[in-house]
C-alpha cells in the first residue's frame, strides 16, 4: 500500500491514519513487526523524527508495543484492532453523511440512494 501524504494536513496525523489503516487492513497483521523507523520513514518520503513520533502515538494508544531488542509490534489485542476498525468505519460514514447533506439529500433519500447502489453492485458479501 503506497504512503498517500497530502500537504493540507499534518504529516504526523496521516502517517498514523495510514498505519492504523495498513493495520486493519492486514498489511502490518495482528502480533506482526514492524519495519524499523528509519525503513518506514524512507517509504513514506518522511523525516524519521516524525515517524518516530507517529509510532509512539500508535504505541501509547495500544495498537502497537516494543520489544527493547527486537523493535516495534503491533497489538494481538483483537477488540483493539476491531475499535480502530469501527472508528475507521465511522469516520468514512461521517464525512459520506455529510457530503451528502451539502448535496441536499435527506436521510431517506441517502439511505435509499445507498440500498440501490448495493443491489446495482450485487452484494457479495464485501466491498470493492
Amino acid at each position: 500500500m503506497p504512503w498517500d501524504l497530502k500537504p493540507d494536513r499534518p504529516i504526523y496525523t496521516q502517517l498514523i491514519e495510514q498505519i492504523e489503516l495498513m493495520i486493519i487492513s492486514g498489511i502490518y497483521p495482528a502480533g506482526g513487526k514492524l519495519p524499523s523507523v528509519r525503513d518506514m520513514a524512507a517509504e513514506a518520503a518522511v523525516n524519521p523524527n516524525t515517524m518516530q513520533r507517529a509510532l509512539s502515538a500508535l504505541e501509547s494508544s495500544g495498537l502497537l508495543y516494543s520489544q527493547r531488542t527486537s523493535g516495534r509490534f503491533v497489538t494481538k489485542d483483537a477488540e483493539k484492532i476491531a475499535e480502530v476498525k469501527q472508528n475507521f468505519a465511522s469516520d468514512v460514514i461521517r464525512e459520506f453523511i455529510d457530503k451528502m447533506d451539502r448535496l441536499g439529500y435527506t436521510r431517506t433519500q441517502v439511505s435509499s440512494l445507498l440500498n440501490d447502489f448495493l443491489k446495482e453492485e450485487g452484494q457479495n458479501g464485501k466491498c470493492r
